[in-house]
């Protein structure tokens, strides 16, 4: 049977969602440790996306094959018993085999939280990040503006990045705020390396008045990573949601993270 899982994680211990080497821990190797001991057979999960170093998730979601017959409590719960705290299961559904938690995501979805104030949070350390000098909000909606839509988006991704074809279509880029947090809301067919992390520091550099809002028109059109700015730190990045055909019928919980949700 194919299962695909919901899994929310505090990434701020782990070297990212990929398994590396051993003794490096990772979200991954931490989930299929887990599955198989309860399946009792070794367990591989793909997921719908691969989080960096310190990076967070609230809508992960991920698929595994297995021939053991357990029950939905067994999957679940005996999971999060066995988890680390700062990794859960949030749901597991049986889904046909032709469902695959990467290739069949048609968008997904981040959210990047920065806390804007003069003095830094002992309670947010790690969740967010903390931006000391004043950023100007109506700038950065301005600037953020220029980014929806079909482009190239070489300026904004790793120098390492392996993927093709560096063009994506994002389909929205929403920014809100509430009291000290400024929340980036990102949804696109798919994302390069650091892309989100770098859109964030070209975003906070212009909100703390370093460039115009144009200056993403400038770096869309020079297509030039050397030219843009520092890529923001992990910790203030969540993986929200993946978006699959609805013919799979995957639960749907609220967008997190958890502690951000009315």
């Amino acid at each position: 049977m194919r299962f695909a899982l919901g899994i929310d994680y505090e990434g701020t211990h782990y070297r990212g969602w990929q398994t590396q080497q051993e003794g490096v821990p990772s979200i991954q190797s931490t989930i299929e440790d887990v599955l198989s001991r309860i399946a009792d057979h070794p367990v591989i999960i793909h997921a719908a996306g691969r989080t960096d170093a310190g990076v967070h998730a609230s809508g992960m979601v991920a698929h595994f094959d297995t021939h053991a017959i357990r029950g939905h409590k067994s999957w679940l719960l005996g999971s999060n018993t066995w988890l680390p705290k700062d990794i859960a299961l949030r749901w597991i559904h049986p889904v046909s085999e032709d469902f695959h938690a990467r290739f069949k995501a048609v968008a997904r979805r981040y959210r990047y939280i920065i806390f804007n104030s003069g003095q830094r949070s002992s309670q947010l350390a790690g969740k967010v990040t903390w931006h000391y000098h004043p950023l100007n909000f109506e700038r950065m909606k301005i600037a953020a503006s220029y980014l929806v839509g079909q482009h190239n988006f070489n300026s904004f991704r790793a120098v390492g990045c392996q993927s093709r074809n560096p063009n994506r279509h994002v389909h929205f880029l929403n920014l809100t705020k509430r009291g000290s947090l400024i929340i980036l809301d990102i949804q696109a067919d798919g994302f390069l390396h650091h892309m989100v992390r770098n859109i964030a520091g070209v975003l906070m550099a212009i909100g703390e008045g370093k460039a115009e809002p144009e200056w993403v028109q400038e770096l869309l059109r020079v297509q030039d990573r050397t030219q843009g700015g520092v890529t923001a730190s992990g910790s203030g990045l969540y993986f929200v949601d993946a978006l699959y055909p609805p013919e799979f019928e995957l639960p749907k919980e609220p967008l997190g993270p958890l502690w951000l949700v009315d």
